[in-house]
């Protein structure tokens, strides 16, 4: 799974996602990609209908220079990165946690069923604006453009 949590001044705070399943054929990528991680960003774009700042952890998608090509092909894309290690300065971080706590003591008997869990909590989070927003508020970061 990969998230952004999003922020427009003067509106609420939106949840964007992207959940790759990992079936187990051989040579099949176990992880979201490159290509993933800018496909979210995209939609995050248009969803914002404004030049999104993204601010990063040091993820390994999000620091080769595979990555760094995709995000020089769009203009309107600022990309800040997070200190080497500070979980608490990532609002994702938190949601994560959030989502893994509504999890406890499920007991899924296919990987079908925990997909479909997931996706019903992210889609519950989304609409609960102030939730979304305490995880931001919560790293204490400046949510105005950089200068």
């Amino acid at each position: 799974m990969a998230g952004l949590l999003c922020h427009r001044p003067g509106l609420p705070a939106h949840l964007c996602y992207r959940l790759r399943r990992h079936t187990g054929r051989k040579g099949e990528r176990r992880s979201l990609g490159e290509s993933d991680h800018i496909h979210l960003l995209d939609g995050a774009h248009h969803l914002l209908k404004a030049p999104p700042i993204v601010v990063w952890d040091r993820l390994s998608t999000h620091i080769p220079k595979t990555m760094k090509a995709l995000v020089a092909e769009r203009e309107w894309l600022t990309v800040v990165l997070l200190p080497g290690y500070a979980p608490e300065l990532n609002p994702v971080e938190g949601l994560w946690a959030h989502i893994k706590r509504s999890l406890a003591n499920l007991a899924a008997r296919a990987l079908s069923e925990l997909e479909t869990l997931l996706r019903r909590r992210r889609k519950a989070l989304q609409y609960r604006h102030g939730i979304l927003g305490g995880f931001l508020a919560g790293t204490g970061l400046a949510l105005d453009r950089p200068n």
